[in-house]
């Protein structure tokens, strides 16, 4: 979507894509300072003012000198990349470093004016690309792991809503960072996943997410849950965007240990965009996984036909060998209680300053019992059964036995199981609902892209009062491709194959009122 200004035409930041930002930075119809300013301005019409989306905890506040020297970089010694000048979001649990001006607080209190010891390592590596961190999305606080309230919920950022409908739920943590690609917020975004944190709001706002492979993307410098479930992934427009990220992302890092055991070379994902990926590809559906409402699985059903007619072999159903067990099994619950004590107390532990003396889980349990009568921003929450349950764990025998447990339901007996047993490829199934839940256990990769859309008479709920609709007229949902360890490049090929046969996003935009207005001629008719 393009209009004409100033002899060319410029991109429309509703839709507008990584390559095409580059491609009109390297031919100077614009610069980053004029592109920054104009996702300022979008932010500011839908953030707090209007339909007050809360996407936004808070704006780089030298985003603006950051971008003017990018662009005196460009004309002096010419582009880093594909990232040069191109502004990002990161969710608030990934740090950035302190004198930039931006806090890193999971959404809390907390860790307001808290020193980093450094960028994450995402962060580094997307910054030495040339990319202009323009603020931290809002996100469900500390990711969801303090207790009862609604995802998207932080006592910083207030409740996120999805653009698509007014006060709807906008699906799981990393919900600012969805909500904020779904209306052009900037041009690409992190999120991070312990267990659909990357996929739920990506399927939720029309969007693309990839949660990577454990192991492919660190996690150091990333406020954590678990060191066995957590990481970083890329949630864009498109899968070429996500794909663009993921090259910069993946490495491997000297402090996160499980990175320096990646197989080989990390592949280009660029070369995955392949319209004719799904030629000759044998793809799973794992019936008994997907129990959605009917439009869902009627969208999914048709979304088959898709896939055969690109050339790959349906076998349906191709259910996991292991199905009842991972559908009851608790051992993913001890392991993330367990974990989030040990991995948050060793994140707050290595932070250089904390000014609210918060260095321990313990301690922030304090700090949040010291301000549970005060008159805090609605709507804040004061429930803290998570923390406290996480509190009393330790790491025994019955920790290692819940690891195991995963490892063999999610891995041995799931995803490996299922893959070998009917010669899969790759397991397909509606995002919404259980998809990510082998994955999480199994720490493989999986990716959402868009499917459809809820049909405008659909049932208003929750049907009494709520301050979020988790089904409305309109709500988006996804598509999941779920595979082995690092086979991110295989999933990429598929998603784009699909995503560009039937380019769900564009079918429907965001309700009008949520829908920024300003665009790049807005800010260089601007004196």
């Amino acid at each position: 979507m393009t209009f004409k200004a100033f002899s060319v035409a410029l991109p429309d930041l509703y839709e507008a894509s990584i390559v095409e930002l580059q491609d009109g930075l390297v031919k100077g119809y614009f610069t980053s300072v004029q592109l920054v300013k104009a996702y300022f301005d979008r932010i500011e019409e839908v953030n707090l003012k209007g339909p007050a989306l809360h996407a936004v905890i808070e704006t780089n506040p030298i985003a603006i000198s950051q971008a003017a020297a990018l662009d005196d970089e460009r004309k002096e010694k010419g582009s880093r990349g594909p990232l040069h000048g191109i502004p990002l979001l990161l969710k608030d649990n990934i740090a950035t470093l302190h004198e930039e001006g931006m806090n890193t607080t999971a959404g809390s209190y907390a860790l307001l004016g808290s020193v980093v010891p450094r960028d994450a390592f995402v962060a580094a590596k997307l910054r030495e690309a040339g990319a202009i961190f323009i603020g931290k999305a809002n996100l469900s606080e500390w990711s969801g792991m303090r207790g009862k309230g609604p995802n998207g919920l932080s006592e910083r950022g207030g409740q996120t809503l999805s653009p698509y409908y007014p006060n709807a739920h906008p699906s799981s943590s990393s919900s600012g960072s969805g909500v904020a690609m779904a209306i052009g917020l900037a041009a690409g975004s992190l999120g991070s996943e312990t267990h659909g944190s990357i996929v739920y709001p990506s399927s939720r706002n029309n969007v693309v997410g990839i949660k990577p492979t454990i192991g492919l993307v660190s996690r150091s410098g990333v406020i954590p849950i678990s060191s066995h479930q957590d990481t970083t992934g890329p949630i864009c427009r498109s899968v070429t965007d996500a794909s663009i990220l993921l090259n910069f992302m993946a490495g491997p890092d000297p402090r996160d240990e499980v990175t320096l055991h990646q197989p080989g070379i990390v592949p280009d994902y660029m070369k995955a965009l392949d319209k004719n990926a799904l030629k000759g590809a044998r793809l799973g559906v794992p019936r008994s996984f997907i129990h959605n409402i009917k439009t869902i699985e009627e969208a999914f059903n048709s979304s088959l036909d898709v896939f055969r007619a690109l050339g790959a072999e349906i076998v349906d159903p191709a259910d996991f060998p292991d199905t009842e067990e991972l559908l009851i099994s608790k051992a993913e619950k001890r392991v993330l209680d367990v974990d989030f004590k040990v991995d948050l107390n060793k994140y707050l532990s290595e932070l250089v300053n904390v000014p609210t003396g918060v260095k321990t889980l313990a301690a922030l349990i304090e700090f949040n019992e010291k301000r549970a009568n005060l008159d805090l921003p609605p709507p804040f929450y004061k429930d803290q059964s998570q923390f406290i349950q996480s509190e009393a764990t330790q790491v025994d025998d019955a920790y290692f036995a819940a690891l195991a447990e995963d490892f063999d339901l999610g891995r041995t007996r799931g995803i490996d199981a299922i893959l070998a047993q009917f010669n899969l490829d790759a397991i397909i199934l509606p995002t919404d609902g259980l998809a990510p839940g082998p994955a999480a256990i199994a720490g493989y990769p999986l990716i959402s892209v868009p499917l459809g859309f809820q049909p405008d008479d659909v049932e208003l709920l929750p049907a009494t009062p709520s301050s979020v609709y988790t089904q409305a007229p309109g709500l988006p949902f996804g598509l999941a491709l779920m595979g082995t360890a690092y086979s991110e490049f295989k999933l990429i090929g598929y998603a784009y194959a699909f995503e560009q046969a039937t380019h769900v996003r564009l079918k429907r935009r965001a309700y009008d009122g949520a829908i920024p207005r300003t665009q790049l001629t807005d800010v260089m008719s601007q004196i």
